[in-house]
């Protein structure tokens, strides 16, 4: 719409000019002159506001889901390429140095031209420094309409500023080894239609039940770093109806007695363990090999494939039965939403950004829309893109047709309250604090508050 008002302008103002001098030649002459100069200001109109793409681009993905997977991702920029002309290099990160190697390749004036994360890191990072494009205009009414208003929301800094197009999201949660659960009577605990627990405290007796039965943790309150935080937070904020930001997203609010009460709860259990020498992904590997029989890092893309075999096994090393869980509430859990898309690194080039423009709205707002949210193994932020059916394209997957039952139960997506990073640093320090006290509330309540404090900027 704004490349065809300018053009418009434009052919409005030559003909204002040219009217101004019609008596100094004939008519046919004038006319002539007019059409153009019409087509001579707009196709400069038209050359100014969409510069030529640029031939190749670079594109540097954090492993989500199958984005993460070279054969996959190959796959996927073969078709982009036959499509539209332009070739994609891909780098792959690792949550564990992605953001240092991006926060050198900013300093070194190095950023790829495109990235694939979440809004903690496009949004509420990146896009506050200004060192991401604003990619407001690439999103119509028709989009605004049909993307999920959470998903939305969370790629927009404010109504006219977006650092991310959302392509996938999900629902975080956690996992038990069913079969263990079953042999301890600890299912009797468990909405089995809806995976939820019956109460907090229903959990905390199926916790016992399996300690009991299997004579060893059962479960870690991992925080060796922040891998998988997004499951420690969610937990304790459950438990006992505890929140860890404001609903405006500008202040730390994890001190409440609510959430002290759950720390001190997961403390005082015997089946559970606060663990500073794991993180989330050190879990869910413990998990896999029978070592924990709850996992609180958990999501979709591990209930397709939990182990290190990639061998899309839903079971457990030695063939247990896996079954996904909501975290304990008392009353409806609200679950941490997982957001991911693309956003646009300001490289001062046009034609890359139109390129990469370009790429976004193939993979997010396509018909080839589909295959790049089933590479994610996640659910798309859509419907429907460009006429194109999103809706069933899990219709044969048993397991994520199923998982559709924890959508409904997505909370506030609060990642992108300032100060996000250091918050989190805080939270792991806060755990580990936690876990090495006497268990005292008078201790817990100390170490909340020294760190939600810091969070704070206080």
């Amino acid at each position: 719409m704004k490349k065809l008002f300018a053009v418009l302008l434009a052919v409005v103002m030559v003909v204002g000019l040219c009217a101004c001098s019609v008596s100094e030649k004939p008519a046919e002459t004038t006319a002539a002159a007019t059409t153009a100069a019409a087509t001579d200001a707009t196709e400069a109109a038209t050359e100014a506001a969409a510069p030529a793409a640029a031939s190749e681009i670079t594109l540097w993905t954090y492993p989500i889901g199958g984005w993460g997977n070279q054969e996959t991702v190959d796959a996927l920029m073969a078709d982009f390429e036959a499509a539209t002309g332009i070739k994609v290099t891909v780098e792959y990160l690792t949550y564990a140095d992605g953001d240092d190697k991006v926060n050198t390749a900013i300093e070194g004036n190095a950023t790829p031209d495109l990235i694939m994360e979440g809004p903690e890191r496009l949004v509420a990072n990146w896009g506050a420094k200004g060192k991401l494009v604003n990619i407001a205009d690439l999103f119509d009414d028709t989009d605004k309409s049909e993307i999920n208003a959470a998903a939305l929301a969370a790629c927009f800094a404010d109504d006219n500023t977006a650092y991310e197009y959302p392509l996938v999201m999900t629902a975080h949660c956690m996992a038990i080894n069913k079969t263990v659960f079953e042999a301890a009577d600890a299912m009797q605990y468990i909405n089995e239609d809806t995976h939820t627990w019956k109460s907090t405290e229903d959990f905390f007796k199926a916790m016992d039940a399996v300690y009991a039965y299997t004579g060893k943790q059962v479960g870690a309150v991992y925080c060796v770093g922040q891998g998988g935080d997004q499951g420690t937070r969610a937990l304790v904020n459950n438990l006992y109806g505890g929140t860890f930001t404001n609903a405006e997203h500008t202040e730390y609010t994890w001190g409440s007695e609510q959430n002290i009460q759950a720390l001190k709860a997961l403390y005082d259990s015997e089946a559970i363990a606060y663990d500073a020498g794991i993180a989330g992904g050190d879990e869910i590997a413990l998990f896999y090999n029978g070592t924990l029989n709850v996992a609180f890092c958990w999501n979709i893309a591990q209930q397709l494939n939990p182990n290190s075999a990639n061998t899309g096994a839903e079971k457990t090393a030695n063939g247990d039965d896996i079954m996904f869980m909501a975290f304990p509430a008392d009353g409806d859990p609200k679950l941490q939403g997982g957001i991911w898309g693309f956003g646009i690194f300001d490289n001062g080039d046009a034609g890359k950004i139109e390129a990469a423009k370009t790429f976004v709205k193939y993979m997010c707002d396509s018909e080839a829309t589909a295959n790049a949210v089933k590479a994610a193994n996640y659910f798309a932020v859509r419907d429907t893109a460009e006429g194109a059916d999103l809706s069933t394209i899990w219709a044969d997957n048993e397991v994520m047709a199923s998982y559709n039952v924890l959508m409904p139960l997505l909370g506030d997506y609060y990642q992108v309250t300032t100060g996000w990073a250091e918050a989190r640093t805080c939270w792991w320090n806060m755990l580990q604090q936690v876990g090495a006290s006497d268990g005292s509330v008078e201790a817990i309540t100390a170490a909340v508050e020294q760190y939600v404090s810091q969070a704070n900027g206080q």
